[in-house]
């Protein structure tokens, strides 16, 4: 008689799809990626994977919040706001590799057509509690007033590093992170004194 496999449930099998979803979009491209190429190597079949995510656009989503979540940037305390702020956006570019840039450009038919937005998309995939860190530790060093803290502004570096890696398809080069933050967010932030 044959070994008896166990079957993989939850999150054990969400684990190994995503896996397996997260090393096709690196190797073969969203554009070349299939539902059944995932599932072979995820060692289940197509159902299983539907039934979590019923389209190629949602797998990838998830693959690709997953990656961000398990490769999260690091702000230590650095005593100041503007560099950790710097080296926030020295982590979002360093991770940001160009085939992942490509790969949202890639998925935008894709999105399009399930009406997702690309602030859908950044809302699935991300979560601002490093900024949200930095931030409150500047505050409680009297560096930043927390009433000018709005939802846009504190978003604002993320997005415009995000836009400049978009336009460029490059890694941000320092002078940009400077500005970023020198120049356009810490004068908004900034406490009067």
């Amino acid at each position: 008689m044959g070994a008896i496999t166990e079957r993989r449930r939850g999150s054990v099998l969400e684990d190994a799809i995503l896996d397996a979803a997260w090393a096709e979009l690196s190797e073969q491209g969203y554009a070349a990626m299939t539902l059944e190429a995932v599932a072979k190597r995820a060692g289940t079949s197509r159902p299983v994977l539907h039934r979590r995510w019923p389209s190629r656009v949602k797998l990838a989503t998830a693959a690709l919040g997953r990656y961000l979540a398990t490769n999260p940037i690091q702000a230590p305390d650095l005593g100041s706001i503007r560099a950790e702020m710097k080296v926030l956006l020295r982590g979002m570019s360093s991770r940001a590799r160009p085939d992942l840039l490509r790969l949202l450009f890639d998925m935008s038919g894709d999105l399009a057509a399930a009406k997702t937005r690309p602030a859908d998309l950044r809302a699935e995939i991300t979560n601002d509690r490093t900024i949200r860190a930095v931030l409150q530790r500047a505050i409680e060093r009297g560096e930043v007033d927390p009433d000018r803290l709005t939802p846009r502004i504190v978003a604002l570096p993320t997005d415009l590093a995000r836009h400049e890696m978009l336009m460029t398809l490059k890694p941000l080069p320092d002078e940009v992170i400077r500005e970023i933050v020198e120049d356009i967010f810490l004068p908004l932030v900034r406490l009067d004194r």
